[in-house]
């Protein structure tokens, strides 16, 4: 491997003058498909985050209409009871008055006939309320299910990915403390390693220690063929005045990250489909570069590993 390696670097140096810009530029075009992919999965999380609370505002709208409509139900079967009792009422009154008049009769049996077409009306617009209230029952049911089966598939994700951190830090237990760090935040995992761990100043081949950093992220890697993996390489901002292959930190940083992925290769089980490398320089730090500690901190590989969203767009379009 040194052998190869060593070859590698002569064939450089004899042809960076033709080589290392086309190289410079084909990474910088991909680096930018990066970002451009990097900015549609954000706005693809935005849109799903969006949708999310869509159909929650919509589920509060159609709890507000379930619940009037069975106020109104309530009141029309209020209805419905004070009308028949009107009518028994009615009932009573004209077998008292059959005995007295003709022409009371008369009029107690129109008023009788004209409750008993109320109550026949009252009657039809409580079925229809309630065949209405069914409807909306149904529909509110729909409605609870897609969004509990989308709150479950997004927590699915979080545990898979609070999961998938829990490994990596504990396969990368022994680098503790050694400029490597694991953590989670806005549904993807990062794995940040300074490049103390990983390469001496100026150069982007990876020692012992750091390989096999590499090496055991990669063995969690293949048993989680789902998950995307970017690898970014930052520097400080101290302009880079080395190898004359190298045209300065955005060249270094790209060579650096393209030397992890290259080691995550090695392993036959890891999907080079799902590997990308990118380089940064010194445009992304996240300490000072005006004291040597914020400098090492900047100096430095992470990995960003992001799930595949395919089944929340699923479930979203049959929405």
């Amino acid at each position: 491997m040194i052998k190869k390696l060593s070859l590698l670097v002569l064939t450089l140096t004899l042809f960076s003058s033709c080589v290392s810009k086309k190289i410079y530029t084909d990474l910088e075009d991909k680096y930018a498909n990066l970002k451009k992919e990097n900015r549609s999965l954000t706005n693809e999380v935005k849109s799903l985050e969006d949708a999310n609370m869509k159909l929650s505002n919509d589920l509060t709208a159609l709890q507000s209409d379930y619940e009037t409509a069975v106020a109104e139900r309530d009141k029309l079967q209020g209805d419905y009871a004070a009308a028949k009792s009107n009518l028994e009422t009615l009932k009573a009154s004209y077998k008292a008055l059959e005995e007295n008049s003709s022409a009371s009769i008369a009029a107690n049996s129109k008023k009788n006939r004209e409750l008993l077409a109320q109550l026949e009306a009252k009657e039809q617009a409580l079925a229809t309320e309630n065949e209405r209230l069914n409807t909306l029952k149904e529909e509110l049911e729909s409605r609870s299910q897609r969004v509990a089966e989308l709150e479950n598939v997004i927590a699915n994700k979080d545990a898979a990915m609070r999961k998938l951190k829990d490994a990596i830090s504990k396969a990368l237990t022994n680098f503790e403390g050694k400029g490597l760090t694991v953590e989670q935040r806005d549904g993807k995992v990062y794995i940040s390693m300074e490049n103390k761990l990983l390469f001496e100043s100026g150069s982007w081949f990876v020692g012992t220690e750091g390989k096999k950093a590499v090496q055991q992220l990669g063995s969690v890697l293949a048993e989680n063929p789902e998950i995307a993996v970017l690898i970014e390489g930052h520097t400080d901002n101290v302009p880079y005045k080395g190898n004359a292959q190298l045209s300065g930190n955005w060249d270094l940083s790209t060579k650096r990250s393209t030397a992890i992925v290259n080691i995550l290769r090695e392993n036959n089980a890891i999907n080079p489909e799902n590997l990308t490398a990118a380089g940064r320089g010194e445009f992304a730090p996240i300490a000072s570069n005006e004291t040597a500690e914020g400098k090492a901190k900047n100096r430095r590989i992470e990995v960003i590993l992001t799930p595949k969203l395919d089944e929340i767009s699923k479930l979203l379009n049959e929405i």
